[in-house]
């Protein structure tokens, strides 16, 4: 059997072997990397036709991982009063990008409808319409 032991070396340490006094300062670097990523995206979503939504998804997700992985086992009053603040600050970061995200969607909803009435009215040249059958009087 081989040696896998350089293969473990980038692996993520086992829940039962990360120092949880090195924790709090672990779950604020996580926290602002989310912060940065989330006002990263709200501005994007403002600006940037071309920004990739779905890469972005995807980096908040494992953002979410991690975050998730770092607070196992914390007890909320533990949280040092930084990382209250931390997390406060994301979450109205969060707020603004909700609301980013929502006028985007409405956006797209609105232009969406557009061109589906658009292609109804193209479509609707009177040939088969309810008049030619005197229906509609």
């Amino acid at each position: 059997m081989s040696d896998l032991s350089e293969y473990r070396l980038n692996l993520p340490a086992p829940a039962d072997f990360i120092d949880t006094a090195a924790r709090p300062g672990n779950v604020a670097a996580i926290i602002s990397r989310i912060e940065d990523a989330v006002e990263e995206e709200t501005a994007a979503i403002r600006t940037d036709i071309h920004f990739d939504i779905k890469a972005s998804n995807a980096r908040k997700s494992r953002y979410l991982y991690e975050l998730t992985r770092a607070t196992k086992g914390l007890v909320e009053g533990e949280f040092p009063a930084e990382l209250k603040v931390g997390v406060e600050r994301l979450r109205d970061k969060l707020v603004a990008n909700e609301r980013a995200i929502l006028a985007h969607l409405s956006a797209v909803s609105e232009v969406a409808s557009l061109l589906r009435d658009a292609i109804q009215r193209s479509e609707a040249d009177g040939t088969y319409s309810a008049n030619e059958f005197g229906w509609a009087r």
